[in-house]
Formats: structure tokens, sequence, C-alpha cells
């Protein structure tokens, strides 16, 4: 018999629940001003010291001892090898997932109105908007605890869709394959086309993003994007402005909204599938129904003793992070839903539709019993890449809009200017900018 999962359980009839709740549920939090400490002393040596830098903390950090940074440099040659090393069934799942992702994104850029339009008033004068991808995109892929091929796929596929002319793929040495990094995610860069990629991890590679490589003609990029641990994060906050960033990307959560008609058995799996990633990973579940919840923690032990990584899974279940939180009726969760925020949301209830209706802040809703999160990790078709602690309020996921810049156009006559020109030295009088005014009406002294 497995040992109990003791996952905390909270009630919305206990004192002081409204107060407590989110901040009982906090992410464990790292020294942070210690961690940003250290990450600028790395951004700052890279900055002055280059690729010299870079090979030092390549050392230090990824244990890779080379002569130059050329050697950091993945070639074709090995994108290739890597590729064709891979098993007939891992090119089939890799393929469809990019097909998939790639279609769900090329969607989206119709629908979202990602393109140059423009209109002309009744005397000529035109505005619009010029939409351009970005130059130049960095993508970081962690190294760590597991294998992130489809992190590739997931920033490389809608920076292609965007339109981005170049990018290049960072990601760490790794001991167990000769210093280079992990075959599977070099196989992916190879399969989408990317031509460059970098064996460098950690600060030191969002570093040379910023900052470019001089002895390999490596340039700087213009946005940077991919998880990272920590410190990854913390350089990524460092660099903005002068890179832009995607988010700074913290550890996985999962929120599962249920009622009494939800499945015990595969709440309980998609629980322990997000506390397989780390074990600082949030897992909870918010319900109104006392019975889901005694079966949902009957169901948990047993599926978390029986998968692979059953102390991290113990251990991200059993921390502050996660619970199960009974609330007095369905309105009551989802507006705890809407508190949270969370990077991933699954819904389980009798009108799924209905209450999709109510949620406002989230990355990723998971509708029904046949939708679980590690679908959309891998195999839906939409992004893995979402905001967590809380950024799901005011961001969203990474998408083709991330890769585009929309630009203001404006092509007035002398006729359209001069229909206007008035009530624009109005604004600068009232502004006290005058010389604003003066532009204007300069142009209508003949």
């Amino acid at each position: 018999m497995s040992a109990e999962v003791k996952v905390k359980r909270l009630n919305s009839k206990d004192a002081g629940f409204k107060e407590t709740l989110l901040s009982s549920l906090s992410l464990p939090m790292a020294d942070d001003e210690a961690i940003d400490a250290a990450v600028v002393k790395i951004l700052a040596q890279v900055k002055a010291n280059g690729d010299a830098a870079v090979l030092d903390f390549t050392k230090q950090f990824d244990r890779l001892n080379v002569a130059s940074v050329n050697e950091l440099e993945i070639s074709q040659a090995e994108l290739k090898k890597a590729y064709d090393g891979l098993s007939a069934e891992q090119k089939n799942a890799l393929d469809i997932a990019a097909q998939r992702v790639r279609a769900y994104h090329e969607k989206q850029r119709i629908e979202a109105g990602c393109h140059s339009w423009e209109y002309e008033e009744a005397d000529g004068t035109r505005l619009g908007q010029k939409v351009t991808a970005l130059d130049r995109v960095g993508i970081y892929v962690p190294g760590g605890k597991a294998v992130y091929p489809s992190s590739v796929i997931m920033n490389v596929v809608p920076a292609q869709v965007a339109g981005v002319p170049r990018l290049v793929v960072a990601t760490p040495a790794q001991k167990d394959f000769g210093g280079r990094p992990h075959p599977t995610v070099l196989a992916t860069a190879a399969l989408l086309g990317v031509e460059e990629v970098l064996c460098v991890g950690g600060p030191a590679a969002i570093a040379s993003f910023a900052y470019g490589l001089p002895q390999i003609d490596f340039e700087p990029v213009n946005l940077v994007t991919g998880p990272g641990n920590i410190y990854v994060a913390a350089a990524k906050r460092a660099l903005r402005g002068t890179i832009g960033i995607d988010s700074e990307a913290g550890t996985t959560e999962i929120l599962v909204l249920a009622d009494e008609t939800a499945n015990a058995k595969f709440i309980a799996y998609d629980l322990v599938s997000q506390a397989e990633h780390d074990e600082a990973a949030a897992s909870v579940l918010v319900t109104d129904s006392v019975d889901l919840a005694d079966a949902v923690l009957a169901q948990i032990s047993s599926v978390a003793a029986a998968t692979k990584h059953a102390e991290r899974v113990r251990t991200a279940l059993e921390g502050q992070q996660s619970a199960i939180v009974l609330v007095d009726d369905l309105a009551a969760g989802i507006a705890f839903a809407n508190a949270y925020a969370t990077e991933h949301l699954e819904i389980h209830t009798a009108d799924n539709q209905s209450t999709l209706a109510k949620i406002t802040n989230a990355g990723a809703i998971f509708m029904g019993d046949y939708s679980p999160v590690s679908l959309g990790d891998y195999m839906a078709g939409s992004n893995h890449v979402l905001p967590t602690g809380q950024q799901a309020k005011f961001g969203a996921g990474l998408g083709v809009l991330s890769f585009l810049r929309a630009q203001q156009v404006i092509d007035y006559n002398q006729d359209g200017l001069a229909a206007i020109a008035a009530l624009v030295d109005n604004f600068a009088q009232s502004e006290g900018l005058p010389a604003h005014g003066e532009a204007i009406t300069a142009r209508s002294e003949n």
C-alpha cells in the first residue's frame, strides 16, 4: 500500500479564509536579491569580456571546457546527425506536433488581425498599420530535470509563422551526451529548419543573446523567449530594455475547477502530472463537493506512488503551494480561479461552457474530461509557454503576436492637415507646447 500524500485542505468556512487563502498558496520564493546580484555580475562580465566570459561561465556552470566559442556552435552536420538518430516513432510524433502547432498559430495570425491595413478618408488622408516581424529572436531551451523538445516547437513555430527571418536557439551542455546539448533538442531544431544553435546555458546564454559574441559574428537579438530556471528568469528580468523578453516564467501551475460531476481519477492524474515538473510546482483543486475532494485524495496517493518521479511529486503536492480547496458553491470557485489567475486551468463541471464564460484570468483553459493539460503541453496545437505567478491577469501566452510589431502609419495631404490645423494648435497651446502648433501652422503659410 502506498504512503498517503498529505495534500493540505482549505475550507471557505474557516476563519480568515478570504484573507489568507491566496497567501497560503503562494509559491515558495527564493532569495531574489541574492539571485539577482549573482546574475547581474555574470551579465556585467559577459558585457565587458564577451566571448572569454562566456567560455568561463560555460566551464563553471555547465562543466564544458572548450578553448574557443566556435566550439559552442552546433553545426548543420551535428543537427542532421541528431535528427537521423531518432526512431521513426519519435520523428513522427515531433513532426505531427509541429504541424499542429503551426496550423493553430497560422489560424491565430489570421483571426487576431495580425496584418497590415489602411483606410482612406474623404479628403484623401490615409491612416493605417504596418505589421512587421522582429528581425532576430533568441530562444532558450533549458536542460535540468527533463528534456524539452516541445519547448523548441512552441517557441520556434510561432516565430516562423510570424515571419521572423533569423532565429537562434541556445541550450546548455549535457554531461550525459559528451558535453553537447541533448540530441532530441538538436533533432527538433533540425526538423524545424533552425540554422543557428549554441551550446550555452543559464544567464550566460541570455547575456550572449543581449550582447552578441563577436568571435563568431553572433549578433544580438531583439527578443528572447523560452523557459528557464530562476537564474535564467533573473537574467531576462535584468536585461529587459536591452532586449525584449516574453515573460518571467515561473514554476508550472495547474488549478482544477470541478463540481460533483467530475471524474476524481482523471483529476488525480492531472494534478500529479504537473507536480512531476518540479518540487515547487503548484497543483490545486477547487471544488464545492466534499465527496469529490475525498475521492481525489483517495486516488492521488496511489497515482503519485506509481509514477517515475514519485518523491518529486510528493514534495510538490505536500508543499505550501498545493491544496484542495473547498468552497461554498461553484460561483465562489470561479471567483477564486479568477483571483488565482493560474497558468493552466481545467474545468470539470456540469456546464463547462457556462463556467468558461465567467473565467477572466487564466493562461490556457482545458475543458472537460478529455482535455488534460498534458495534451496542451505537446499535441493540442496551442502554445504551452504561458503566464505564471498571476501574470495571466495582464498577460497572455506566447503566440504569433509576440513576434510582431504594429507600426502606425500616418499619411496626410495638405487639405487634410489644414482641416484640423486649428484643433492641433489648440491642443499645443493648452499643453504649453507652442512649437507643436507652429509645426502645423507653418505648413499652411504660403
